[in-house]
């Protein structure tokens, strides 16, 4: 499934922002974020082609919200909220020029999206292939 070997290696290289200690340069901020928006990505469009070819009609709507509450209804997922915060954390990477807002992002990677990234690898390798 080439949505899940993204998904994947997306997941390898997100792993990375562990090697990386405060204070963060503008390169490893806008690096860090960037790992996270990919692997958010790839992510959610995994789900989407593996809820589709499991007979999910309503995954092919395409929106990571809707895909992201089709895969709690299938139990692909154990936590919406933090999917749903994570979505929000995507969205806001338009504005991760702002300091604030990239230190965000990456303190609630470490602190929790990894883990949920890794949480869905294990259901999809489980479960869905």
């Amino acid at each position: 499934m080439k949505k899940y070997d993204n998904f994947c290696n997306a997941l390898r290289n997100l792993k990375d922002i562990f090697n990386y200690t405060e204070p963060f340069g503008n390169v490893e901020l806008t690096g860090m974020v960037g790992l996270f928006e990919v692997c958010f990505e790839q992510s959610w469009k995994a789900m989407k082609e593996l809820l589709e070819k499991s007979g999910y009609d309503s995954a092919q709507t395409g929106s990571p919200r809707h895909i992201i509450k089709t895969a709690y209804q299938a139990s692909m997922i154990n936590d919406e909220d933090t999917w749903l915060e994570a979505l929000v954390s995507r969205n806001n990477v338009a504005h991760a020029y702002n300091k604030d807002v990239a230190l965000d992002i990456i303190y609630a990677t470490k602190e929790k999206y990894y883990e949920m990234f890794c949480e869905l690898k294990q259901s999809l390798e489980s479960n869905w292939l």
